[in-house]
């Protein structure tokens, strides 16, 4: 299996195959239930086949899919997205992440007429060899014209900034830090501002990877949390519920440059994703979904801190409650991590050991009650386990891992 759906580097008991999907729980195909703490990988917001959005798609499926050309309902979700954007004039639809943020580099390329881009070290922009985590099957010339910088650390991007000098095309960014491996960061609003300053002093663009974290810490951009706007976002993931599509938005300054690129795909036009992605903004702009996710999301927090030190452990509980990242404190080898999430998982819960996880909008307080149980149980096999040692599994990565 590849990508991020491989479980190879999960504890050995994961499950690789589902059958099916409903609300917030998962089966494998075994028959096994879990609470599903990867909501997909991050797709899954509102539910598991949740009906309204699943309804819109059908009956758009009934009318026609993929035909020779976009459905009208192409315009109308240009307009409903970009309405609720506050950056966004104008909007691309595509199908996955990769699509929109290599779209993203495109017209920055294209606007400044410049080639190098600024990101930030480890974060992940999708899986093109230009953005790829692993080094496998890339060669140098895919990566040329890149500069990194810390995430969150002004020096940092300023170095990179002065470093890019006359060519500077874009500043990368993600709504949070929240990288694979270590702890998430929530963002700094004098990094944010700090970029937007130096795009608009270079005449670079910004670019905001939306892909993950879109629409659950806000109703808008992420970064509009702290009052800046980027010149570009990509996302992708939640804008329809797990259906495929994806989206890049632009400010009226990028649009030009956005018209004179030439990229497409064969179902980028698929009218039934955009029809699921119009009953999808229905819901967030006319349900609290977002307070009450983050209200389970911190409901979770404070039961396993209270768990965990019952039973001698510490936790670090990292981003934001909603896109949770959860470790062990002295556990450099991943061992009491690995152990507690394969107990959790014969208890009927999907967490993840070193990926952030999700809270959807299908999941209870009982839900949450229920996870909390499985973790006490999951705390006292971890600390009866006496010692343990590193999963010698992850040691595979340092021999594959870009080390950008």
């Amino acid at each position: 299996m590849y990508g991020h759906q491989s479980v190879r580097l999960l504890p050995d008991d994961y499950p690789q195959f589902f059958d099916r999907a409903s609300g917030a729980y998962l089966w494998d195909v075994d028959g096994n239930r879990y609470i599903d703490y990867m909501c997909g990988y991050g797709p899954n917001l509102f539910g598991y086949g949740q009906l309204d959005i699943d309804a819109a798609y059908i009956d758009r499926m009934k009318q026609g899919d993929t035909m020779t050309g976009p459905a009208g309902l192409m315009v109308e979700l240009a307009e409903q997205i970009t309405a609720l954007v506050t950056h966004a004039d104008w909007a691309m639809f595509c199908k996955n992440g990769t699509d929109a943020t290599t779209m993203a580099m495109m017209i920055a390329r294209n606007h400044t007429r410049r080639k190098t881009i600024v990101l930030a070290k480890g974060a992940y922009h999708g899986a093109a060899p230009w953005c790829t985590p692993l080094r496998n099957g890339v060669v140098p010339s895919d990566r040329a014209h890149q500069i990194f910088y810390d995430y969150n650390d002004v020096e940092s991007l300023e170095a990179a900034v002065r470093e890019a000098g006359d060519d500077l095309a874009a500043v990368f960014a993600s709504p949070i830090k929240h990288d694979t491996f270590v702890d998430q960061q929530d963002l700094d609003p004098a990094y944010a501002g700090r970029a937007r300053e130096l795009c608009d002093e270079t005449g670079a663009l910004l670019i905001v990877d939306d892909v993950r974290a879109g629409l659950r810490l806000a109703r808008d951009c992420s970064w509009s949390r702290v009052g800046v706007q980027p010149d570009l976002s990509s996302w992708g993931k939640s804008i329809a519920n797990g259906h495929p599509i994806s989206a890049l938005l632009g400010a009226e300054k990028a649009r030009a440059a956005a018209a004179t690129i030439y990229v497409t795909g064969s179902y980028w036009f698929s009218a039934a994703p955009m029809a699921a992605s119009l009953a999808t903004l229905k819901m967030v702009r006319e349900t609290d979904y977002l307070e009450r996710t983050q209200i389970l999301g911190e409901r979770l927090r404070s039961g396993l801190d209270e768990a965990a030190i019952r039973h001698g452990f510490s936790l670090r509980q990292t981003g934001p409650a909603v896109m949770p990242l959860i470790m062990f404190d002295d556990d450099p080898g991943l061992g009491k991590g690995y152990l507690w999430n394969d107990a959790l998982m014969k208890r009927g819960v999907y967490f993840h050991p070193w990926h952030n996880m999700f809270i959807c909008a299908a999941m209870t307080e009982k839900d949450i009650d229920d996870t909390l149980q499985a973790s006490d149980e999951a705390f006292k096999i971890v600390r009866d386990a006496g010692a343990i040692p590193p999963v010698e599994k992850l040691a595979v990565l340092s021999k594959l891992t870009n080390a950008d």
